[in-house]
């Protein structure tokens, strides 16, 4: 989403200008950059990209809602929440482009085929890129009819992105749960063995 959110709403009754709304939108690039780490470090600390994924998206759509609702309410709060909506909508991105594509090209199904990597790579790349080039087109037919409108399609994109992933995090899920069993049934084994032999 590289729509220049900025420019939709006045801001404090007073609508920006060109290169105030440019530079204003950098927040939506900064909370990106953080949100892709922040992503990474929660991915890599759970080991579940999906769930991390799938989580961000969701927040997505409620700060697309807030913004909407309540960014032109003052510059503060119009920052504060271009830079949360950059933070959860690139989050993703960044981590399904990066660390999400490294896992797939190395995958034990593909017999350790190092091209696979770059294949996979350029096929999420080359999917990302076609959204890319039909949102834009689309929000010019939809922003017609109203801005809202624009952003109910940003909403319901960012719901169908976290309903997408919604196989991956039920077997994320799954094998969380078989961790946890696996876990605690030596303790449970030795504290048992331990009362057997008092």
């Amino acid at each position: 989403m590289t729509l220049n959110l900025s420019l939709l709403a006045a801001i404090d009754g007073k609508y920006l200008s060109n290169g105030a709304a440019g530079n204003l939108s950098t927040l939506f690039d900064i909370g990106g950059i953080i949100g892709g780490i922040l992503a990474g470090h929660i991915s890599d600390r759970l080991d579940a990209r999906a769930i991390t994924a799938a989580t961000f998206m969701y927040c997505a759509i409620p700060c697309l809602f807030l913004y909407r609702s309540y960014g032109h309410v003052s510059l503060a709060v119009n920052m504060g929440l271009m830079f949360l909506t950059g933070m959860f909508v690139n989050g993703p991105y960044a981590l399904i482009t990066t660390a999400v594509s490294a896992d797939l090209g190395t995958h034990s199904s593909l017999k350790g085929n190092s091209r696979a990597l770059a294949t996979v790579t350029a096929i999420i790349d080359g999917t990302g890129s076609v959204g890319a080039a039909f949102g834009p087109l689309l929000t010019g037919y939809i922003s017609e009819m109203s801005w809202s409108a624009v952003f109910t399609m940003l909403m319901g994109s960012a719901l169908v992105a976290g309903l997408f992933l919604t196989k991956l995090v039920m077997a994320e899920v799954a094998t969380k749960i078989e961790e946890s069993k696996m876990k605690e049934s030596p303790t449970s084994r030795s504290s048992t063995v331990a009362a057997l032999d008092v």
